[in-house]
């Protein structure tokens, strides 16, 4: 009796069992009760009725619940066949030795005309001979690479694969894209294929950020906060819709891997980029010719009675915009049909703009607005 005792004590001065304590004070102090167990546990306030009315409700509110993340469910369930896992083999060298060093990745299939290609990003296989290339489906079948094409500039990678029965990703427009919305990555994190996760949209239209030695000109990116880690890139940011609003490129991170700070291409740039890669081998560029202010906010855009806009700091000579006879000041609030939003936003739409198109550039000056009509430049003509 005297040793039992002890261990109950021991129970009741257990700073990690309240519960437990509680029940067995009760047992050591009154004995047993008759009554079954679970009269000792605390019982749902209310008679029966109300409690089975209570676990009704719980019980429709989950499947209600349930048929909004099947939302969730459905959209992964429909991109999964569009999405690749990639397998790049690089030797890197020291001095006289090499050996070879697996970089794992993802990327989408689309499809351009008849042909399918595989979208991706250009670091994932960069410097890898095409032969030490491997893409495989959702389902495990290999694709044969049989050329690829890249763009520095960008980060974006384009394979053409020999197969025919392949389903393309559905393209969304990122144009439409606001922070808040919900989104998922889907990718290769250390190389476990087909891993999904999910945030949001965390900000949209990143710019100059140091990304290692990739020297990415432009740049536009979408951020998020869903987890993407190494392995991740070339691989897609799906909106609720299953349509591909981004290709997963980079994150910021002190660990090396997810922090919740990732960032995307926005698709319509990346698409853009595929065409002209696909059309010429290689991106030409679109010229304007004007320098602009990178410290021209918001604010002061709406101090001048415009909501946002890029502001013209110098016009170069004998270019599309002096021929237009743009000015020093200018606000260019719209370009080509398109809202500009930033400095960063209009280099972006001019680059991308086919070399040689006439296009509408709308313009605040002195207190109007006015529109200007020209024609864009080869960039290669004014840069060495």
């Amino acid at each position: 009796m005297r040793r039992t005792r002890w261990y109950l004590s021991k129970l009741l001065f257990d700073r990690q069992s309240y519960a437990l304590r509680a029940m067995v004070a009760l047992v050591f102090l009154v004995g047993w009760p008759t009554s079954s167990v679970a009269q000792l546990l605390p019982s749902f306030p209310g008679d029966s009725d109300a409690r089975a009315d209570s676990y009704q409700q719980l019980s429709d509110d989950v499947d209600s619940l349930s048929k909004q993340l099947g939302i969730v469910r459905r959209a992964v369930r429909l991109a999964r066949p569009t999405i690749v896992h990639i397998e790049a083999e690089k030797i890197s060298r020291t001095g006289r030795t090499s050996k070879p060093i697996h970089e794992a990745g993802a990327g989408i299939v689309i499809k351009v005309d008849s042909e399918f290609f595989v979208m991706t990003n250009r670091h994932v296989i960069l410097g890898t001979p095409i032969k030490r290339i491997e893409i495989r489906t959702a389902d495990g079948a290999k694709l044969t690479p049989r050329q690829v094409w890249s763009d520095q500039a960008t980060d974006i990678a384009v394979i053409a694969v020999t197969e025919r029965r392949l389903v393309a990703a559905r393209i969304g427009d990122s144009d439409q894209i606001e922070i808040g919305d919900f989104v998922l990555a889907v990718g290769s994190p250390f190389g476990l294929s087909q891993s999904v996760t999910y945030g949001i949209i965390s900000a949209v239209g990143r710019r100059d950020l140091e990304l290692g030695d990739r020297m990415l000109k432009y740049q536009n990116f979408l951020q998020t906060d869903a987890s993407i880690n190494p392995g991740n890139s070339g691989g897609p940011l799906l909106n609720l819709k299953s349509e591909v609003v981004g290709i997963n490129t980079a994150i910021a991170s002190a660990s090396g891997g997810s922090e919740g700070i990732g960032f995307t291409i926005p698709i319509n740039m990346a698409v853009k980029v595929v065409e002209r890669l696909l059309e010429h081998g290689h991106v030409p560029r679109a010229f304007l010719g004007v320098n602009l202010d990178e410290d021209f906010s918001p604010f002061e855009a709406k101090q001048l009675g415009v909501e946002t806009g890029a502001r013209v700091s110098g016009v170069i000579p004998n270019t599309p915009a002096s021929i237009a006879r743009l000015q020093v000041d200018d606000v260019i609030i719209a370009f080509d049909g398109t809202r500009i939003r930033d400095d960063n936003h209009l280099i972006n739409r001019v680059s991308l703009t086919p070399i040689g198109k006439t296009v509408s550039v709308q313009v605040y000056r002195s207190g109007s607005q006015m529109t200007v009509t020209l024609q864009v430049a080869d960039r290669n003509e004014f840069e060495s």
